[in-house]
């Protein structure tokens, strides 16, 4: 971690990351307003979900990771931008989602190109798995968004075949979807496709 980062985490810290709590959370108490709520797992260094943050809102958003550099550097981008509606919780996505998230109480979830485990011995870790998407589905309310995004065709396919198999998800395109105005383009994302490499993303809605 580079010293702006850690400093974030010390003066920023206390006010942005959440502690995992094993009871409900309240978003109207954590953000002073009633508001959707969208939480993207796994943000990374969290650039993209600063501008997707920066530009709705009227959205309440909770990113939920688990290293601390990318922790730190999404605080650094909060304290650039002013962010209000952005929230951290620095523990596994399927605890929080199980504990800290109430049914039907989101409006969308983010998941933007996570580990595509790329060997086949491997590919029991990917986190789009039947299980899991069933989990998500109970945490959307109806009509609410589950948004995945990947760069390598395989877990693309996995992703489709996966999502269109659960019976709480409507596919809103064909197949896959264009990406949505809101979702930034990362600079990883721009570098593969500057070397010709797809980009996947697959936009479901809960019946």
């Amino acid at each position: 971690m580079g010293s702006g980062q850690v400093r974030a985490l010390a003066e920023l810290g206390p006010r942005f990351v959440l502690p995992f709590w094993s009871t409900p959370l309240d978003p109207a108490a954590v953000f002073g307003r009633s508001a959707p709520l969208v939480i993207e797992i796994g943000f990374g260094m969290g650039d993209a979900t600063a501008q997707i943050a920066a530009a709705r809102p009227d959205t309440d958003f909770i990113g939920c990771e688990v290293h601390a550099p990318g922790i730190g550097a999404l605080l650094q981008r909060i304290d650039e931008r002013g962010l209000t509606n952005l929230r951290i919780v620095q523990h596994d996505a399927v605890e929080v989602l199980e504990h800290m998230l109430v049914p039907a109480s989101l409006a969308g979830i983010h998941i933007f190109f996570p580990d595509p485990w790329h060997k086949k011995k491997h590919h029991k870790r990917r986190l789009i798995q039947p299980a899991f998407v069933a989990e998500l589905v109970t945490r959307l309310a109806p009509g609410g968004m589950l948004h995945c995004a990947t760069d390598w065709q395989p877990y693309a396919e996995q992703m489709l075949a996966v999502l269109g198999a659960e019976p709480g998800l409507v596919n809103t395109a064909e197949a896959y979807a264009p990406k949505p105005d809101y979702r930034p383009l990362t600079k990883f994302e721009q570098r593969g496709l500057r070397l010709g490499h797809g980009v996947w993303d697959l936009v479901f809605a809960r019946r």
